[in-house]
Protein backbone atom coordinates (compact mmCIF):
# COMPACT_ATOMS: atom_id res chain seq x y z
CA UNK A 1 0.00 0.00 0.00
CA UNK A 2 1.29 3.48 -0.88
CA UNK A 3 0.81 6.54 1.31
CA UNK A 4 1.60 10.23 1.04
CA UNK A 5 1.87 12.98 3.64
CA UNK A 6 -1.15 15.25 3.52
CA UNK A 7 -0.54 18.66 1.95
CA UNK A 8 -1.19 20.46 5.23
CA UNK A 9 1.56 18.53 7.08
CA UNK A 10 5.26 19.44 6.81
CA UNK A 11 8.20 17.49 8.27
CA UNK A 12 10.75 19.68 10.08
CA UNK A 13 13.96 19.54 12.13
CA UNK A 14 15.94 22.28 13.90
CA UNK A 15 18.95 22.43 16.15
CA UNK A 16 17.88 20.47 19.25
CA UNK A 17 14.32 20.12 17.91
CA UNK A 18 13.66 17.06 15.78
CA UNK A 19 10.77 14.72 14.96
CA UNK A 20 8.49 17.70 14.42
CA UNK A 21 5.70 18.59 12.05
CA UNK A 22 4.15 21.86 10.97
CA UNK A 23 0.40 21.93 10.42
CA UNK A 24 -0.71 24.54 7.90
CA UNK A 25 -1.93 27.74 9.54
CA UNK A 26 -0.79 26.60 13.01
CA UNK A 27 2.15 28.63 14.27
CA UNK A 28 4.13 26.20 16.41
CA UNK A 29 5.62 22.86 15.38
CA UNK A 30 4.23 19.74 16.97
CA UNK A 31 6.24 16.74 18.18
CA UNK A 32 5.51 13.21 16.99
CA UNK A 33 6.95 9.93 18.21
CA UNK A 34 10.15 8.51 16.77
CA UNK A 35 8.15 5.68 15.19
CA UNK A 36 5.64 8.08 13.62
CA UNK A 37 8.36 10.36 12.26
CA UNK A 38 10.29 7.48 10.71
CA UNK A 39 7.11 6.22 9.09
CA UNK A 40 6.21 9.70 7.82
CA UNK A 41 9.55 9.84 6.03
CA UNK A 42 8.48 6.75 4.10
CA UNK A 43 5.06 8.15 3.19
CA UNK A 44 6.36 9.56 -0.08
CA UNK A 45 4.19 7.49 -2.46
CA UNK A 46 7.26 5.47 -3.47
CA UNK A 47 7.52 2.94 -0.64
CA UNK A 48 5.14 -0.01 -0.53
CA UNK A 49 4.25 -0.08 3.18
CA UNK A 50 2.54 -2.73 5.26
CA UNK A 51 -0.32 -1.27 7.26
CA UNK A 52 0.47 -1.42 10.98
CA UNK A 53 -0.36 0.36 14.24
CA UNK A 54 1.82 3.36 13.37
CA UNK A 55 0.21 3.76 9.95
CA UNK A 56 -3.20 3.46 11.59
CA UNK A 57 -2.32 6.21 14.08
CA UNK A 58 -1.16 8.53 11.27
CA UNK A 59 -4.31 7.84 9.26
CA UNK A 60 -6.46 8.53 12.30
CA UNK A 61 -4.66 11.86 12.81
CA UNK A 62 -5.16 12.61 9.08
CA UNK A 63 -1.42 13.18 8.69
CA UNK A 64 -1.25 10.79 5.73
CA UNK A 65 -3.56 9.40 3.09
CA UNK A 66 -3.59 6.39 0.79
CA UNK A 67 -2.43 7.20 -2.73
CA UNK A 68 -1.26 5.82 -6.05
CA UNK A 69 2.42 5.11 -6.53
CA UNK A 70 4.21 8.28 -7.64
CA UNK A 71 1.61 10.71 -6.26
CA UNK A 72 4.28 12.57 -4.31
CA UNK A 73 3.70 14.90 -1.36
CA UNK A 74 3.94 18.64 -1.88
CA UNK A 75 7.32 20.34 -1.74
CA UNK A 76 6.26 22.07 1.52
CA UNK A 77 5.43 18.71 3.13
CA UNK A 78 8.80 17.06 2.56
CA UNK A 79 11.48 17.09 5.27
CA UNK A 80 13.33 20.35 5.81
CA UNK A 81 16.26 20.55 8.21
CA UNK A 82 17.60 23.80 9.70
CA UNK A 83 20.84 24.11 11.66
CA UNK A 84 19.72 27.28 13.44
CA UNK A 85 17.62 27.42 16.62
CA UNK A 86 13.85 26.91 16.40
CA UNK A 87 11.85 30.12 15.98
CA UNK A 88 8.44 29.37 14.43
CA UNK A 89 7.04 32.91 14.45
CA UNK A 90 8.06 36.40 13.38
CA UNK A 91 6.66 39.77 14.45
CA UNK A 92 7.48 42.00 11.48
CA UNK A 93 7.15 45.77 11.69
CA UNK A 94 6.99 46.59 8.00
CA UNK A 95 6.81 50.32 8.65
CA UNK A 96 7.24 52.73 11.53
CA UNK A 97 5.03 55.27 9.77
CA UNK A 98 1.44 55.91 10.81
CA UNK A 99 -1.59 57.83 9.56
CA UNK A 100 -2.49 58.90 13.11
CA UNK A 101 -0.65 60.96 15.70
CA UNK A 102 -1.43 59.09 18.90
CA UNK A 103 -0.35 60.87 22.05
CA UNK A 104 1.04 57.73 23.72
CA UNK A 105 2.85 56.01 20.83
CA UNK A 106 6.50 56.32 19.81
CA UNK A 107 5.47 55.52 16.21
CA UNK A 108 3.22 58.59 16.03
CA UNK A 109 3.04 60.49 12.75
CA UNK A 110 4.93 63.51 14.08
CA UNK A 111 7.83 61.50 15.54
CA UNK A 112 9.88 61.60 12.33
CA UNK A 113 13.02 60.33 14.01
CA UNK A 114 11.40 56.95 14.52
CA UNK A 115 9.41 56.71 11.28
CA UNK A 116 11.66 54.32 9.36
CA UNK A 117 10.28 51.86 6.86
CA UNK A 118 11.48 48.64 5.27
CA UNK A 119 11.52 48.76 1.48
CA UNK A 120 9.66 46.06 -0.44
CA UNK A 121 12.97 44.51 -1.55
CA UNK A 122 14.20 44.44 2.06
CA UNK A 123 10.99 42.77 3.18
CA UNK A 124 11.22 40.15 0.43
CA UNK A 125 14.77 39.41 1.54
CA UNK A 126 13.57 39.04 5.16
CA UNK A 127 10.74 36.73 4.06
CA UNK A 128 13.16 34.55 2.08
CA UNK A 129 15.48 34.33 5.08
CA UNK A 130 12.53 33.58 7.37
CA UNK A 131 11.40 30.72 5.13
CA UNK A 132 14.95 29.35 4.96
CA UNK A 133 15.27 29.28 8.76
CA UNK A 134 11.94 27.55 9.33
CA UNK A 135 9.66 30.45 10.29
CA UNK A 136 6.02 29.53 9.78
CA UNK A 137 3.69 32.33 10.93
CA UNK A 138 3.74 36.13 11.05
CA UNK A 139 2.35 38.97 13.06
CA UNK A 140 2.34 42.02 10.78
CA UNK A 141 2.59 45.32 12.58
CA UNK A 142 3.75 48.94 12.43
CA UNK A 143 3.44 51.92 12.84
CA UNK A 144 0.33 51.33 10.83
CA UNK A 145 1.13 48.46 8.46
CA UNK A 146 -1.56 49.34 5.94
CA UNK A 147 0.17 52.65 5.10
CA UNK A 148 3.00 50.71 3.44
CA UNK A 149 2.38 51.09 -0.29
CA UNK A 150 3.22 47.40 -0.80
CA UNK A 151 1.08 46.13 2.07
CA UNK A 152 -0.98 43.65 0.03
CA UNK A 153 2.08 42.61 -1.99
CA UNK A 154 3.78 41.73 1.31
CA UNK A 155 0.81 39.65 2.46
CA UNK A 156 0.78 37.79 -0.85
CA UNK A 157 4.54 37.24 -0.70
CA UNK A 158 4.19 35.53 2.69
CA UNK A 159 1.62 33.08 1.30
CA UNK A 160 3.62 32.58 -1.90
CA UNK A 161 6.36 31.19 0.36
CA UNK A 162 3.99 28.78 2.13
CA UNK A 163 3.96 30.83 5.33
CA UNK A 164 0.94 32.59 6.81
CA UNK A 165 -0.23 35.62 8.78
CA UNK A 166 -1.86 34.78 12.10
CA UNK A 167 -2.19 38.36 13.45
CA UNK A 168 -2.52 41.83 11.98
CA UNK A 169 -2.07 44.87 14.24
CA UNK A 170 -3.86 47.92 12.85
CA UNK A 171 -5.85 51.02 13.72
CA UNK A 172 -8.32 49.78 11.10
CA UNK A 173 -8.84 53.09 9.35
CA UNK A 174 -7.45 51.98 5.97
CA UNK A 175 -9.09 48.54 5.95
CA UNK A 176 -11.49 48.17 3.01
CA UNK A 177 -13.84 45.57 1.60
CA UNK A 178 -11.45 45.12 -1.33
CA UNK A 179 -8.57 44.40 1.04
CA UNK A 180 -10.58 41.84 3.02
CA UNK A 181 -11.74 40.20 -0.19
CA UNK A 182 -8.12 39.85 -1.25
CA UNK A 183 -7.29 38.37 2.15
CA UNK A 184 -9.95 35.72 1.69
CA UNK A 185 -8.87 35.07 -1.89
CA UNK A 186 -5.34 34.12 -0.83
CA UNK A 187 -6.46 32.20 2.27
CA UNK A 188 -5.35 34.85 4.76
CA UNK A 189 -7.54 34.77 7.90
CA UNK A 190 -5.60 36.49 10.68
CA UNK A 191 -6.84 37.63 14.04
CA UNK A 192 -7.25 41.35 13.38
CA UNK A 193 -6.14 43.35 16.41
CA UNK A 194 -7.65 46.82 16.21
CA UNK A 195 -6.76 49.65 18.57
CA UNK A 196 -9.75 51.35 20.17
CA UNK A 197 -9.30 53.53 23.25
CA UNK A 198 -12.74 53.81 24.72
CA UNK A 199 -16.11 55.39 24.09
CA UNK A 200 -15.63 59.14 23.77
CA UNK A 201 -11.84 59.04 24.21
CA UNK A 202 -10.52 57.41 21.06
CA UNK A 203 -10.42 60.64 19.05
CA UNK A 204 -8.48 62.38 21.82
CA UNK A 205 -5.83 59.70 22.14
CA UNK A 206 -5.50 59.34 18.37
CA UNK A 207 -5.64 63.12 17.75
CA UNK A 208 -8.16 62.74 14.94
CA UNK A 209 -11.80 63.80 15.17
CA UNK A 210 -12.93 60.98 12.84
CA UNK A 211 -10.82 58.18 14.35
CA UNK A 212 -13.53 56.65 16.55
CA UNK A 213 -16.13 56.59 13.80
CA UNK A 214 -13.70 55.04 11.30
CA UNK A 215 -12.30 52.51 13.75
CA UNK A 216 -15.74 51.25 14.76
CA UNK A 217 -16.67 50.93 11.08
CA UNK A 218 -13.50 48.90 10.54
CA UNK A 219 -14.39 46.55 13.40
CA UNK A 220 -17.89 46.15 11.99
CA UNK A 221 -16.49 45.46 8.50
CA UNK A 222 -14.09 42.79 9.73
CA UNK A 223 -16.76 40.97 11.73
CA UNK A 224 -19.19 41.16 8.81
CA UNK A 225 -16.57 39.43 6.65
CA UNK A 226 -15.96 36.65 9.16
CA UNK A 227 -12.66 37.85 10.61
CA UNK A 228 -12.04 37.50 14.32
CA UNK A 229 -11.35 40.83 16.02
CA UNK A 230 -9.43 41.59 19.19
CA UNK A 231 -9.93 45.17 20.36
CA UNK A 232 -6.85 46.60 22.08
CA UNK A 233 -7.91 49.28 24.54
CA UNK A 234 -5.53 51.62 26.34
CA UNK A 235 -6.68 52.40 29.88
CA UNK A 236 -5.54 55.39 31.91
CA UNK A 237 -6.91 57.87 34.42
CA UNK A 238 -8.67 59.79 31.64
CA UNK A 239 -10.80 56.99 30.18
CA UNK A 240 -11.01 54.59 33.12
CA UNK A 241 -14.67 55.33 33.79
CA UNK A 242 -15.81 54.22 30.31
CA UNK A 243 -14.26 50.73 30.30
CA UNK A 244 -17.55 48.96 30.99
CA UNK A 245 -19.41 51.03 28.39
CA UNK A 246 -16.63 50.22 25.95
CA UNK A 247 -16.89 46.51 26.74
CA UNK A 248 -20.64 46.56 26.15
CA UNK A 249 -20.23 48.31 22.79
CA UNK A 250 -17.54 45.90 21.57
CA UNK A 251 -19.35 42.81 22.86
CA UNK A 252 -22.57 43.79 21.10
CA UNK A 253 -20.63 44.32 17.87
CA UNK A 254 -19.35 40.73 18.04
CA UNK A 255 -15.74 41.34 19.03
CA UNK A 256 -14.01 38.13 20.17
CA UNK A 257 -11.69 39.62 22.77
CA UNK A 258 -11.11 42.92 24.52
CA UNK A 259 -7.55 43.47 25.67
CA UNK A 260 -7.21 46.27 28.20
CA UNK A 261 -3.67 47.65 28.31
CA UNK A 262 -2.38 49.98 31.01
CA UNK A 263 -0.95 53.04 29.27
CA UNK A 264 2.62 52.96 30.57
CA UNK A 265 4.87 55.76 31.74
CA UNK A 266 6.53 56.30 28.34
CA UNK A 267 8.17 59.71 27.75
CA UNK A 268 5.76 60.68 24.96
CA UNK A 269 2.69 59.82 27.05
CA UNK A 270 4.03 61.69 30.08
CA UNK A 271 4.71 64.73 27.91
CA UNK A 272 1.31 64.78 26.20
CA UNK A 273 -0.84 63.76 29.16
CA UNK A 274 1.15 64.16 32.37
CA UNK A 275 0.07 62.30 35.51
CA UNK A 276 -2.46 60.20 33.58
CA UNK A 277 -0.94 56.75 34.07
CA UNK A 278 -2.84 54.59 36.54
CA UNK A 279 -0.60 53.73 39.52
CA UNK A 280 -0.03 49.98 39.74
CA UNK A 281 -1.97 49.40 42.97
CA UNK A 282 -4.87 51.41 41.61
CA UNK A 283 -4.65 49.50 38.33
CA UNK A 284 -5.11 46.19 40.12
CA UNK A 285 -7.98 47.58 42.20
CA UNK A 286 -9.91 49.21 39.36
CA UNK A 287 -9.43 46.29 36.99
CA UNK A 288 -10.62 43.90 39.71
CA UNK A 289 -13.70 46.10 40.13
CA UNK A 290 -14.17 45.84 36.37
CA UNK A 291 -13.96 42.03 36.58
CA UNK A 292 -16.57 41.91 39.36
CA UNK A 293 -19.00 43.88 37.23
CA UNK A 294 -18.20 42.04 34.00
CA UNK A 295 -18.87 38.54 35.36
CA UNK A 296 -22.32 39.68 36.47
CA UNK A 297 -23.18 40.80 32.93
CA UNK A 298 -24.38 38.74 29.99
CA UNK A 299 -21.37 39.64 27.84
CA UNK A 300 -19.49 36.84 26.07
CA UNK A 301 -16.19 38.43 25.01
CA UNK A 302 -12.93 37.12 26.36
CA UNK A 303 -11.43 39.83 28.56
CA UNK A 304 -7.65 40.12 28.73
CA UNK A 305 -6.42 42.68 31.23
CA UNK A 306 -2.74 43.28 30.53
CA UNK A 307 -0.42 41.44 32.91
CA UNK A 308 -3.35 40.65 35.23
CA UNK A 309 -6.08 38.21 34.13
CA UNK A 310 -8.16 36.55 31.42
CA UNK A 311 -11.92 36.12 31.85
CA UNK A 312 -13.68 33.36 29.86
CA UNK A 313 -17.42 33.86 30.03
CA UNK A 314 -18.22 30.71 28.03
CA UNK A 315 -16.79 28.47 30.77
CA UNK A 316 -17.13 30.87 33.73
CA UNK A 317 -13.41 30.53 34.35
CA UNK A 318 -10.39 32.79 34.56
CA UNK A 319 -6.61 32.66 34.63
CA UNK A 320 -4.06 34.92 36.28
CA UNK A 321 -1.20 36.11 34.11
CA UNK A 322 1.23 36.66 37.01
CA UNK A 323 1.05 32.89 37.67
CA UNK A 324 3.28 31.51 34.93
CA UNK A 325 4.42 28.33 36.67
CA UNK A 326 4.10 26.23 39.82
CA UNK A 327 6.18 24.11 42.14
CA UNK A 328 5.07 21.04 40.21
CA UNK A 329 6.14 22.14 36.74
CA UNK A 330 8.81 24.75 37.48
CA UNK A 331 11.99 24.32 35.43
CA UNK A 332 14.95 26.60 36.19
CA UNK A 333 16.17 26.23 32.59
CA UNK A 334 12.95 27.56 31.07
CA UNK A 335 13.37 30.82 29.10
CA UNK A 336 12.40 33.89 31.13
CA UNK A 337 9.99 34.82 28.34
CA UNK A 338 8.61 31.91 26.26
CA UNK A 339 7.24 34.54 23.86
CA UNK A 340 10.71 35.91 23.18
CA UNK A 341 11.96 32.36 22.70
CA UNK A 342 9.32 31.57 20.10
CA UNK A 343 9.02 34.77 18.07
CA UNK A 344 11.65 36.86 16.30
CA UNK A 345 10.75 40.55 16.31
CA UNK A 346 12.13 42.76 13.53
CA UNK A 347 11.60 46.52 13.53
CA UNK A 348 11.11 48.83 10.56
CA UNK A 349 14.81 49.68 10.82
CA UNK A 350 15.83 46.02 10.61
CA UNK A 351 16.69 45.75 14.31
CA UNK A 352 16.14 42.28 15.76
CA UNK A 353 14.72 42.67 19.27
CA UNK A 354 13.46 40.19 21.90
CA UNK A 355 9.92 41.55 21.63
CA UNK A 356 8.33 44.46 19.81
CA UNK A 357 7.34 46.06 23.13
CA UNK A 358 11.06 46.65 23.74
CA UNK A 359 11.74 48.22 20.34
CA UNK A 360 11.03 51.84 21.27
CA UNK A 361 13.03 51.50 24.47
CA UNK A 362 16.03 50.13 22.57
CA UNK A 363 15.79 52.76 19.84
CA UNK A 364 15.57 55.65 22.28
CA UNK A 365 18.70 54.42 24.06
CA UNK A 366 20.71 53.40 21.00
CA UNK A 367 20.82 49.71 21.96
CA UNK A 368 21.35 47.26 19.09
CA UNK A 369 21.50 43.49 19.59
CA UNK A 370 21.50 42.61 15.87
CA UNK A 371 20.25 44.02 12.57
CA UNK A 372 18.98 41.88 9.73
CA UNK A 373 20.13 44.48 7.19
CA UNK A 374 23.77 43.88 8.08
CA UNK A 375 23.75 40.27 9.27
CA UNK A 376 21.94 37.18 7.94
CA UNK A 377 18.98 36.07 10.01
CA UNK A 378 20.35 32.53 10.16
CA UNK A 379 23.50 33.81 11.88
CA UNK A 380 21.46 35.91 14.29
CA UNK A 381 19.38 32.92 15.44
CA UNK A 382 22.42 30.66 15.62
CA UNK A 383 24.83 32.79 17.65
CA UNK A 384 24.38 36.45 18.62
CA UNK A 385 23.76 38.85 21.48
CA UNK A 386 20.11 38.88 20.45
CA UNK A 387 19.96 35.11 20.89
CA UNK A 388 21.55 35.37 24.33
CA UNK A 389 18.74 37.69 25.42
CA UNK A 390 15.89 35.82 23.69
CA UNK A 391 16.99 32.49 25.19
CA UNK A 392 17.95 33.79 28.65
CA UNK A 393 16.78 31.36 31.31
CA UNK A 394 15.32 31.60 34.79
CA UNK A 395 18.63 30.26 36.09
CA UNK A 396 20.43 33.27 34.66
CA UNK A 397 17.94 35.61 36.29
CA UNK A 398 18.17 34.15 39.79
CA UNK A 399 21.96 34.17 39.58
CA UNK A 400 21.94 37.82 38.47
CA UNK A 401 19.10 39.11 40.65
CA UNK A 402 19.04 38.50 44.42
CA UNK A 403 15.48 39.83 44.69
CA UNK A 404 14.21 37.08 42.39
CA UNK A 405 16.62 34.46 43.71
CA UNK A 406 15.34 34.90 47.28
CA UNK A 407 11.66 35.40 46.50
CA UNK A 408 9.21 32.76 47.72
CA UNK A 409 6.90 33.56 44.78
CA UNK A 410 9.52 33.04 42.07
CA UNK A 411 8.25 29.57 41.17
CA UNK A 412 4.89 31.19 40.44
CA UNK A 413 5.87 34.31 38.49
CA UNK A 414 8.89 32.68 36.75
CA UNK A 415 10.56 36.01 36.22
CA UNK A 416 7.51 37.97 35.13
CA UNK A 417 7.77 40.09 31.98
CA UNK A 418 11.39 40.94 30.97
CA UNK A 419 10.22 44.01 29.05
CA UNK A 420 8.62 45.44 32.19
CA UNK A 421 11.63 44.44 34.27
CA UNK A 422 13.86 46.37 31.93
CA UNK A 423 11.50 49.36 31.90
CA UNK A 424 11.64 49.67 35.68
CA UNK A 425 15.36 48.94 36.03
CA UNK A 426 17.69 51.86 36.81
CA UNK A 427 20.37 50.18 34.68
CA UNK A 428 20.32 50.46 30.90
CA UNK A 429 21.86 47.03 30.25
CA UNK A 430 19.92 45.03 32.86
CA UNK A 431 17.98 42.16 31.26
CA UNK A 432 17.34 40.41 34.57
CA UNK A 433 15.64 43.07 36.68
CA UNK A 434 12.48 41.96 38.46
CA UNK A 435 9.11 42.80 36.96
CA UNK A 436 7.82 45.03 39.77
CA UNK A 437 4.21 44.66 38.63
CA UNK A 438 4.39 40.98 39.62
CA UNK A 439 6.16 41.81 42.88
CA UNK A 440 3.24 44.07 43.81
CA UNK A 441 0.70 41.41 42.78
CA UNK A 442 2.16 38.69 44.99
CA UNK A 443 3.58 40.67 47.89
CA UNK A 444 0.49 42.83 48.40
CA UNK A 445 -2.05 40.01 48.47
CA UNK A 446 -3.73 40.49 45.12
CA UNK A 447 -4.00 36.76 44.50
CA UNK A 448 -6.29 36.28 47.49
CA UNK A 449 -8.29 39.39 46.62
CA UNK A 450 -8.96 38.14 43.09
CA UNK A 451 -9.97 34.66 44.22
CA UNK A 452 -12.40 36.16 46.72
CA UNK A 453 -13.82 38.67 44.23
CA UNK A 454 -14.38 36.07 41.51
CA UNK A 455 -15.91 33.43 43.78
CA UNK A 456 -18.09 31.12 41.73
CA UNK A 457 -15.80 31.20 38.71
CA UNK A 458 -13.08 28.57 38.24
CA UNK A 459 -9.43 29.60 38.48
CA UNK A 460 -7.46 27.69 35.85
CA UNK A 461 -4.00 28.23 37.36
CA UNK A 462 -4.05 28.24 41.14
CA UNK A 463 -1.07 29.48 43.13
CA UNK A 464 1.20 26.57 44.04
CA UNK A 465 4.54 27.46 45.58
Amino acid sequence: MYYRIQDFIGLRKWKYVDRSIYIKNVTDAKSVTKEQFEKLLLCDSMHDLVKDEVIDSLLELHYIEECEKGDKPSKWSTLKEYDNYYFPKMNLMITGKCNLNCIHCFNAKDNDRLNSELSFDEIIDILNQARDTGVNGFTITGGEPTVHKHFMDIIRAIYDRDMFVFELNTNGILLTQKMLDEFKEIGCHPLIKISYDGVGYHNWMRQNDKAEEKTLKAIELCIKNGFRVKAQVQVNLKNLDVMMDTARLLNDMGVDEMRIIRTTEAPRWEQNSPNSTIPLEMYYKTMLDFAREYIKSDMKMVINVWQFYFLYSSSKSYSLQPIASSKKNFNIRTPICPGNRGMIAITSGGEVVPCMQMSGFFLERGISLANVKTRPLKDIITKSEYLNVAMATLLQQVISNDKCGNCKYYMACAGGCPALGRLYSPKQDDFFHQDVTKCIFFENGWYDRVVKALDGWTLQNSLDI
